[in-house]
């Protein structure tokens, strides 16, 4: 008989929060690029997001990746013109980005420990490996993942290389987090199963998914003390071969 075996969990914005920060970083750069072009004509976001797009198969994900990304788009927009001076201050929104607080979502270490004390856990998240290694440290939440993959992209390779490591089927992993794109989609169309539990913010990257609305595989929660219920519900499904 099938059975969940393996339970993972995404890192930024379904353990602790991350969206916020970049979200406050694209505010400073755009007060910067301010002072040469018109905001509301440039579409500076837009154009930061396509920079972002095409450098992510080099930069990768994180906030290096975003910083040099803002420094690209800062000289294209500004056709050169921007001032070095200004650049080093683009240096620093990315180190302050690098160093800020890490705060956990409400809840999210009771429904964890409370997960992992019936399913093994494993944490799985995508980004530069040192801030991704620091967040984890300073989150405190380590002690509850006996192992932790930190991935440069979540795709189904990606995944199906986890699980096989595990030695399990799509069939018997369940994946929570908060993107549809990253943390869902990939798992479901391997075979798997998702807990979806959305955060306030989400990069315009992340929000363009495939995946159909109400899908038979992925339950939707809206809070984190939530997600014990849903795994033990996709548990039954699987064991009643739902």
């Amino acid at each position: 008989m099938s059975d969940i075996r393996l339970v993972g969990f995404d890192g930024d914005d379904t353990l602790w929060r991350s969206e916020d920060y970049y979200r406050a970083a694209e505010k400073q750069y755009e007060e910067i690029i301010g002072r040469y072009i018109d905001l509301h004509d440039a579409r500076t976001l837009r154009h930061l997001l396509e920079v972002e797009r095409r450098n992510l198969k080099v930069f990768g994900y994180g906030v290096k990746g975003m910083t040099l990304s803002m420094i690209e788009a800062a000289i294209e927009l500004t056709d050169g013109r921007i001032q070095a001076r200004d650049l080093q201050k683009v240096v620093e929104i990315g180190r302050d980005t690098l160093q800020h607080p890490v705060e956990l979502i409400a809840g999210i270490r009771d429904a964890v420990a409370e997960i992992a004390r019936e399913l093994p856990a494993v944490l799985v998240t995508k980004g530069d490996l040192f801030h991704q290694e620091s967040k984890i440290a300073a989150s405190g939440l380590a002690d509850l993942f006996p192992r932790i993959e930190i991935v440069s992209e979540k795709d189904p390779p990606t995944y199906a290389r986890v699980l096989a490591e595990f030695g399990i089927d799509a069939t018997q992993f369940v994946m929570v987090g908060n993107s549809l794109r990253s943390d869902i989609e990939p798992v479901v169309r391997l075979g798997g199963w998702g807990v979806h539990v959305p955060y306030a913010l989400t990069w315009a990257h992340e929000a363009e998914h495939g995946l159909a609305e109400a899908h038979p595989r992925v339950l939707s929660v809206a809070a984190a003390s939530e997600l014990p219920r849903a795994v033990r519900e996709i548990v039954t499904r699987v064991r009643n071969g739902s």
